[in-house]
């Protein structure tokens, strides 16, 4: 069991929503609730998290006028989520109030993660919204703005994982998506790295869905991949410990 990997129960109801924790939850350390199934189930999804001792993210991006996005916060943390996402770019003012607001209700359980850069955009998609940066640089711009107005967690493509790190330190929690052992397809990700290098880079969680929930043996993708996050870590201490 990995408690760094969050997986993603990307699928089209809660009975299978149910079967897929009830599969791997024990090996997992966060399951992963997006759009699809909260649009499709509702908060009663929310309880598979609750049946199988898992906290519960919350990926909603949230993205609205600041009184709508606060507001939805504060729900999310009287539901008893632990994390929940929100869009950077949805300004200081929101990015501040929902800070606050996720303090005042869950008195610091819920932590925010802030979208900076999605992994399936590239410097192209970028370019066509008027966006002259890199995706790099970006992220991280958009990272600082946010980390300023009180967000404590950000999500991020492994490629930005190392500058965030240095930029805003140990204390905050980067959840990294995009996560894919060698030789796996990348699918619609443009901005990828293994787990080894997710965690050598200062990744907190790792995102990996389609390599565990589309294996022919999902327990064993997940032992898997657990054991390589396992022996980075160990590396990665070993290395920070070398360096001090």
């Amino acid at each position: 069991m990995s408690d760094r990997i969050v997986l993603p129960l990307n699928v089209p109801t809660l009975k299978k929503a149910g079967s897929l924790a009830a599969e791997l939850a024990d090996l997992v350390g966060v399951l992963k609730i997006g759009l699809e199934l909260f649009v499709a189930a509702g908060p009663a999804v929310l309880d598979v998290g609750r049946k199988h001792g898992r906290p519960i993210f919350l990926d909603l991006k949230l993205h609205d006028i600041p009184e709508t996005v606060e507001r939805a916060v504060a729900a999310a943390a009287a539901h008893g989520v632990r994390y929940l996402t929100v869009h950077t770019s949805a300004g200081r003012e929101a990015l501040g109030r929902a800070a606050r607001r996720a303090e005042k209700e869950s008195g610091g359980a819920l932590t925010l993660l802030g979208i900076t850069v999605l992994t399936s955009m590239d410097a192209s998609d970028l370019a066509a919204q008027g966006i002259p940066r890199s995706p790099a640089e970006q992220a991280l711009a958009l990272a600082r703005m946010a980390h300023e107005e009180g967000i404590q967690g950000f999500v991020c493509s492994p490629q930005e994982v190392a500058s965030l790190r240095r930029a805003l330190g140990d204390r905050v929690t980067l959840a990294v998506p995009g996560v894919r052992p060698v030789g796996a397809d990348v699918g619609d990700q443009k901005r990828v790295a293994t787990p080894t290098a997710a965690i050598a880079a200062g990744a907190d969680l790792l995102v990996v869905g389609r390599p565990i929930r589309d294996a022919e043996d999902r327990r064993a993708a997940a032992r898997a991949i657990g054991a390589e996050i396992d022996a980075a870590l160990v590396a990665h201490r070993g290395a920070m410990g070398r360096a001090s």
